[in-house]
């Protein structure tokens, strides 16, 4: 088979609706590239039509591979299974809702190829969004640009990337479980730019990320790349520790000096119901970082696969060696002597 100059990841779970017009949309994309192409839907156990109407799409064109995971598994490791199957020179990472153009990824190859192992899209407009889910993701992004000192993960950026083949072999090695794409693509290093682009709104149904699911994925991310909360609770708790000790000081000296009536209820109460939140806020810290070295011990696979078709490209023309192809036109032209009986 054919080695593809460009894969293209799809992450699909419940998107249904929006599968017919995307794959439209970058078909045409594909066709005025003129390049061998293939394109990954990454089905992470989708509960509606998505896996009917992926198997149909992919019995009209051979450039559509299909990866079902035996259920859901989580938007990043679906991107991570498509890094796993994937071969082409270049690899797109792009989500199916259509917020992300596939028009933009002419522009993304154009640029990779000026000598960059990755080109990521950021967002200057996010359209169809609510003010507090643009100002919650503006928040977040600076937050941890602040805390991952080693690692800049560039703002305003999400998923939609392209990334060289250096660059998914090395993604590839990253086999950790709590998996924040966003920083692991920051982590490999290898030289990067961006294509600024403004997002458009989703072409159906409604995003799969509540605030719930976005809390969690920002305690991924920050527990993953960063250790400044336990550091936090050990400068605070030692604050807080030399500031207790003082107070006592204070208490003692005052006894000493003037007394102490048997009043103080309310300040006994208030310090300890502030000491006490104060611990269980930093076990609570401490409790985040153990849990995910828990999930690393048990050593689980990333994903289990369904089922897996992949694109089915051209064969690539068997190309003889020299010598042997040499060998065999000079077998094929040469005339069989006459043979010649002695007298």
């Amino acid at each position: 088979m054919v080695t593809p100059e460009l894969s293209i990841i799809v992450p699909v779970f419940n998107e249904a609706e929006t599968l017919r017009p995307f794959w439209q949309r970058l078909c045409r994309v594909l066709d005025d590239l003129d390049t061998v192409a293939e394109v990954l839907f990454v089905d992470d156990g989708s509960r509606d039509a998505s896996a009917a109407v992926l198997a149909t799409l992919a019995s009209t064109d051979p450039r559509i591979g299909r990866l079902l995971l035996s259920r859901n598994f989580g938007k990043e490791v679906a991107m991570s299974a498509g890094l796993d199957h994937v071969s082409g020179r270049w690899t797109v990472i792009i989500d199916a809702d259509l917020q992300d153009p596939p028009e933009l990824i002419p522009r993304l190859l154009e640029t990779a190829r000026g000598g960059y192992d990755m080109v990521y899209a950021r967002r200057t407009h996010r359209h169809g969004e609510s003010w507090l889910k643009r100002a919650s993701a503006a928040a977040f992004y600076r937050v941890i640009g602040r805390l991952s000192h080693r690692v800049e993960v560039p703002r305003d950026t999400g998923d939609f990337r392209v990334l060289s083949a250096r660059a998914v072999v090395a993604l590839r090695q990253l086999r950790e479980r709590h998996r924040f794409m966003k920083g692991l693509f920051a982590w490999i290093g290898y030289p990067s730019t961006e294509v600024t682009y403004a997002r458009d709104p989703r072409a159906a149904g409604a995003s799969h990320f509540g605030f719930w699911r976005l809390w969690n994925f920002a305690l991924d991310g920050i527990t993953s790349f960063s250790t400044a909360p336990l550091k936090l609770a050990t400068y605070l708790g030692f604050l807080v520790a030399l500031g207790a000790f003082a107070f006592g000081l204070w208490i003692i000296l005052k006894t000493m000096m003037f007394g102490e009536a048997v009043a103080g209820y309310p300040t006994i109460m208030v310090t300890l119901l502030f000491f006490s939140g104060m611990q269980l806020m930093f076990i609570g810290v401490i409790g985040e970082y153990l849990a995910r070295m828990f999930d690393e011990t048990k050593q689980r696979p990333l994903y289990l696969v369904q089922a897996y078709d992949p694109a089915a490209l051209p064969a690539q023309p068997e190309v003889q060696p020299a010598d042997q192809a040499a060998n065999t036109a000079s077998t094929s032209g040469a005339k069989a002597s006459p043979t010649v009986l002695a007298p």
